[in-house]
């Protein structure tokens, strides 16, 4: 089977390699190279827990985080190389007594779902990270957690799905068509035919020939820090009211990240950065003399109700989307790319698809 993916963000690129894999002769178009639009901006933090803010959403999260060790263990033999990626455990801190509630509650809510927990208060905190502020009152500590480098995972993809024979064509995308056999995808230059088309476009719509495509996500603007540490300053990912700080093993410390509805301006600003700059040192002083190695913007996709369009289109029987992904396009990865490559390639629906049906934005 012939198959087209638009967009090379991870999900892209992690449909792309298992279509591959699976025996599919793949084209993955971007108008950018690899992982360089959200992803870029992507820290790569694996925390359902903290993220899964709704019921399908959680279940979504924690499937997906369920596969992760195979997934990376399987894409780094495909591509021979090595991904930085941690089940370190993430530790959510507390400044005040309100903040300290709101950790005790999600504590009870973690116990009576069966997700593996500990309340810690601040010497506790401390003696598990000595650089964070004395001036936490509390902590949760989520051992099972973690992070990927969401860069080196989509290089490996790329790699990896090149082994099975995939492409990457550095083009636009401009519109669709869908025809009794298949569909086509056409640039500026040339017309790309295949059995099907996938469209992980991120926060950019593709409008199908003659018809209007309804905007189904807004683009939500990320800020992100990367800095560097002469030594070890966080043994996990670690979470407080107003940016996380996540620590590579060579020592980059990557910080995030904003929320901004902006449309679609993929400039950073100072605003940003300095806000991001003054939580993180305020959760951890030390990174006040951390080197600056640069600020990242991504545009990150937003449904109405948060949760990915995932799924058959309802419009163009041989199109299907994995779109939407918001904030958890990375930990999504695994799961949106099997999702997608058993109904593509097998017909195959399974459950978790009735949450992210497409259809229920119009596509």
């Amino acid at each position: 089977m012939k198959v087209i993916v638009v967009g090379a963000g991870v999900a892209g690129c992690a449909i792309a390699y298992e279509l591959a894999r699976r025996g599919a002769q793949v084209t993955l178009l971007d108008a950018r190279a690899p992982g360089r639009g959200a992803t870029y901006a992507s820290a790569g933090i694996l925390t359902p827990a903290v993220e899964g803010n709704n019921a399908p959403l959680l279940h979504l999260t924690s499937c997906s985080l369920a596969i992760y060790d195979e997934f990376i263990r399987r894409v780094c033999a495909d591509a021979g190389v090595d991904v930085d990626y941690a089940r370190n455990g993430t530790l959510q801190v507390a400044f005040t007594k309100a903040e300290s509630a709101a950790l005790e509650e999600n504590a009870r809510r973690f116990a009576s779902t069966g997700v593996e927990h500990v309340l810690l208060d601040p010497h506790e905190a401390a003696a598990l990270e000595p650089a964070l502020s004395t001036s936490i009152v509390s902590a949760l500590r989520l051992p099972k957690q973690g992070y990927v480098s969401a860069e080196q995972l989509v290089d490996a993809l790329v790699k990896a799905a090149s082994k099975y024979g995939a492409s990457v064509v550095n083009c636009r995308a401009e519109r669709i068509e869908d025809g009794p056999n298949g569909a086509s995808v056409i640039t500026s230059h040339q017309t790309f035919d295949a059995d099907a088309v996938v469209v992980a476009t991120g926060s950019w719509s593709i409008p199908p020939f003659g018809t209007k495509q309804p905007a189904a996500v807004k683009p939500i603007r990320g800020q992100l820090l990367h800095l560097r540490a002469d030594h070890s300053l966080a043994a996990h990912v670690l979470w407080g009211p107003l940016c996380y700080v996540v620590q590579w093993r060579d020592l980059s410390l990557l910080v995030g990240a904003t929320v901004e509805d902006v449309g679609f301006d993929e400039r950073t600003t100072v605003e940003g950065v300095r806000m991001l700059l003054d939580a993180a040192v305020a959760l951890v002083p030390a990174l006040d003399r951390a080197h600056f190695q640069q600020a990242r913007v991504g545009l990150r996709p937003k449904t109405e109700d948060e949760l990915p369009s995932i799924g058959r289109s309802s419009t163009m029987h041989h199109v299907f989307h994995a779109m939407g992904l918001y904030r958890n396009g990375v930990l999504l990865a695994p799961l949106t790319a099997m999702l997608v490559a058993d109904l593509v390639l097998e017909g195959r629906e399974h459950d978790e698809l009735a949450l992210v049906r497409p259809d229920r934005f119009g596509l």
